[in-house]
């Protein structure tokens, strides 16, 4: 004999009752067969809703009722023929007729005892469980039982304790009796000794199929539901779950206590003494394998899922009194226990300074005043401190019996939750190491989640959310190379990257999905009003693990925010140098919140656009090198403009090409001005490890003043155009002596300078052609022949490669 529970969404409606009755009718071909279902979808929370509204005296409760009645006579209509409906319309009317009187008795008295509102919770699976019986009828032979008349409680009437020797007995009796091939019986309830509606929890619809299957020692026990098994998370938090195809009893009921709530956690104790397969299965999805749970499994992965509890209050008491008192801990849990509140999760410092535990919000004030009262004469006398409450907080546990065969596991967790900034309130771990929870802010459940799924469960593909700002040139060229390679970074890097925001200087953009790269400026066009307070402020609420914000701009004020994101454990790649260049505090702040918030801040495009010249640097130092001397070419838009002005050309013509053609940044004055170099200069020398500020650079200046002093392009272009002579005497002097001019930035012996130089034939810096730069660096193990870098340094592609290169390295 097979025993088959159908939950709430299985039952919903007509339509999904069809399929319920398509998979009795089949499983009853194989097998005898017991059928349990719920009320219909969201039946029962109607009527507790109308019940609390007519003890509060609100005549709403009448609105509640006539929907039910509505949808339930519908259900009859649609599954049961005209022929045989009188019988069903006459008990289904005197059932409501009956709750009605119910509802006007709490109306009248404005009165709700736990009794009546068994009782009234009770309807939902009475009439589910008739109404099917005799549509099931209409199409096969079907016996219906009430299950009243088998379940045997205690008046704790809203949860009550089976009598399991007398409920076992009453089953056994009625099915060695029982001839029909399928018997439907309602979940949910029972009776007392005295005869008396009472009810088995909420889920208890579970219990009762369970309890049956345990007492007919049923083949097997199916639980459907509208999901196809035990995920490994949530899936509705986590997109990458998936069914667990085999647990064991004891994975099962840690995962269901943990909210799994496919299965009602105590469900599983009356067949597994028995050792009683359970089945969880697809009513809309019946082909599909679904979660066999049994005593043994043949998949011996150490964590088989990931679960959470949400609204957990942790109380703490704590004091010096506490320590080496015996009857401290059962002081405290014999109160607890006298007032009904359950406990979630214990744990203590060994110190015996503390004791924490974790309870349902909704007990928190009352667990309060219950400890404090308790511990009244230690609070006075400064023994014990006042109970302490953190709310919104939430419980996340790994699960699995074969994690004590495994080393490690814990150090996985723990690290890769704090690499996302998720910080660990509390932690209990049993002797028999099944379950690791932890408790955190309710507000990280679904990062956190998510972060051990990827760690756990899937194959290495690390998922990066990128936060992006900025969309010209280089943020254009950027998302385009994203877009292009996202195939490639997961068939080969095992990297799924994704833009989750982006901004320019108007609109900004978001989807927690990912946003359509092909599309992504339309979608930027119908974008939300941005700011730079917006913009973080919006990064955060998505709280995504492995989060980094790319800063393809050179605007002042968007370096200024990079600490807020690194110290929300989100990492910064930028090409955007100001940050780096300004203070030396700010670049050391900067630097010392990347280390301690573990969020990486990565700036290769800073110098030299894509050439990996910081990344070289950052190699030489760490491994114990020392730099003495640097020599560089570090402006590709300079070097694109000396390489092409000469005697036939007009210095405006030329510096106006290399902004067309993207070499400079949006203001050329930047670059032209010798700022730019300065600050790439700096920035190398501070990465090798001296402390510099931008005023310590001495920059020779090729500029007129009338061009310096300039407050906008049309001024600057108009300046250059003005002082053609004066660029083209720059240009005679260098090609008299037989040289190219090139500008070209120096360090050494702690001093740093940049300037417009002559270059003979005979140097390394002669030949280098467009836009490339070149950088020589000098140190310990390059005493004589440097360490040379050459290669495109300017341009919206190479730049963007370079951020794209920067996002993969967050990843190592």
């Amino acid at each position: 004999m097979k025993v088959l529970k159908f939950g709430g969404s299985s039952v919903a409606n007509s339509e999904n009752i069809k399929k319920v009755l398509a998979i009795v009718e089949k499983t009853s071909k194989a097998s005898k067969i017991a059928v349990v279902v719920s009320a219909f979808g969201k039946t029962t929370n109607a009527l507790i809703e109308g019940a609390n509204l007519a003890a509060a005296k609100n005549e709403s409760y009448k609105t509640v009722l006539e929907k039910l009645e509505t949808h339930h006579f519908d259900v009859i209509s649609e599954l049961i023929p005209s022929e045989n409906r009188s019988e069903v319309i006459e008990y289904v009317k005197e059932l409501f007729n009956h709750l009605e009187t119910i509802y006007q008795g709490c109306y009248l008295l404005q009165e709700l005892t736990p009794k009546t509102l068994a009782t009234i919770s009770s309807f939902g699976e009475l009439l589910s469980s008739y109404i099917i019986a005799k549509a099931a009828n209409s199409n096969f032979e079907t016996g219906y039982k009430d299950s009243r008349e088998l379940i045997i409680a205690s008046d704790n009437y809203l949860n009550a304790s089976v009598n399991f020797a007398e409920t076992n007995k009453n089953i056994e009796a009625f099915f060695d009796g029982n001839q029909k091939q399928v018997t439907l019986l309602p979940g949910f309830v029972g009776r007392t000794i005295e005869g008396k509606t009472t009810t088995l929890g909420r889920g208890g619809s579970d219990y009762t199929a369970a309890i049956i299957a345990a007492a007919v020692n049923a083949e097997e026990l199916q639980i459907w539901t509208d999901v196809s098994g035990m995920f490994t998370a949530n899936p509705s938090v986590v997109k990458q779950a998936f069914p667990i195809p085999h647990i064991s009893y004891h994975e099962a009921m840690e995962l269901s206590h943990f909210g799994a709530k496919v299965i009602y956690p105590p469900t599983i104790q009356p067949v597994l003494k028995k050792e009683i397969p359970i089945w969880i299965k697809n009513t809309f999805k019946p082909e599909e394998e679904g979660t066999l749970i049994a005593q043994e499994t043949s998949n011996n992965k150490p964590v088989k899922g990931i679960s959470h509890i949400e609204n957990i209050t942790l109380i703490t008491l704590e004091g010096s009194g506490m320590v080496g008192i015996p009857g401290f801990s059962k002081r405290l849990f014999e109160a607890i226990s006298f007032h009904n509140i359950n406990i979630i999760l214990i744990t203590q410092a060994s110190s015996e300074l503390s004791i924490c535990i974790g309870i349902a919000d909704e007990d928190a004030q009352k667990a309060k005043a219950v400890i404090d009262e308790t511990f009244e004469f230690e609070i006075e006398k400064q023994k014990v401190n006042p109970v302490k409450l953190e709310q919104d907080l939430c419980i996340i546990a790994l699960v699995g019996d074969n994690m004590k065969n495994h080393q490690g596991l814990s150090g996985q967790m723990f690290s890769s939750l704090g690499k996302n900034n998720v910080n660990i309130r509390a932690i209990a771990q049993g002797s028999t190491e099944k379950n690791i929870s932890a408790v955190i802010n309710k507000s990280d459940a679904k990062k956190a989640l998510n972060t051990l799924h990827e760690q756990f469960f899937e194959e290495k593909i690390k998922q990066i959310n990128l936060f992006v700002t900025g969309v010209g040139n280089v943020g254009e060229r950027f998302l385009a190379q994203l877009d292009q390679q996202k195939k490639h970074l997961k068939n080969n890097l095992k990297l799924k990257v994704r833009v989750i925001g982006l901004s320019n200087s108007r609109k900004m953009v978001f989807d927690e999905k990912g946003i359509d790269l092909k599309n992504w400026k339309e979608l930027l066009e119908k974008g939300e009003p941005t700011s730079l307070e917006k913009f973080f402020n919006k990064t955060k609420e998505c709280n995504q693990r492995n989060s980094v914000f790319v800063d393809n701009t050179a605007n002042q004020a968007v370096s200024e925010v990079y600490e807020s994101y690194l110290r929300q454990s989100i990492g910064v790649v930028t090409c955007n140098k100001i940050a780096c260049a300004s203070l030396l505090d700010n670049y050391k702040t900067l630097k010392e919140v990347s280390r301690r918030y573990n969020a990486p801040f990565l700036f290769e495009t800073n110098v030299g656009a894509g050439l990996p010249i910081i990344d070289t640097l950052k190699n030489l130092i760490n491994s114990g090198d020392r730099v003495h001397k640097i020599q560089a070419v570090l402006s590709g838009s300079l070097n694109f403009v000396f390489n092409n002005f000469n005697e036939n050309s007009t210095f405006h013509d030329v510096v106006e090409q290399a902004q067309k053609e993207g070499y400079t940044e949006p203001d050329p004055k930047i670059d032209l001005s010798g700022v730019d170099v300065a600050r790439k200069i700096l920035i190398l020398a501070r990465e090798s490890g001296y402390d510099l500020e931008l005023s310590d650079i001495s920059k020779n200046a090729f500029l007129p003043e009338e061009s310096l002093n300039t407050s906008n392009n049309d001024d600057f272009y108009a300046s250059l155009t003005k002082n053609e002579a004066h660029f083209q005497q720059i240009f005679k002097e260098a090609n008299d002596k037989n040289c190219r001019l090139k500008y070209v930035a120096e360090f050494a012996d702690g001093k740093a300078n940049v300037g417009l130089q002559h270059i003979p034939s005979d140097h390394p810096f002669y030949n280098l052609e467009g836009s490339d730069n070149i950088v020589l660096f000098f140190t310990d193990r390059y005493p004589e022949n440097p360490l040379i870098i050459k290669g495109a340094g300017a341009g919206a592609d190479v730049t963007a490669s370079g951020i794209f290169a920067d996002i993969i390295r967050t990843t190592k």
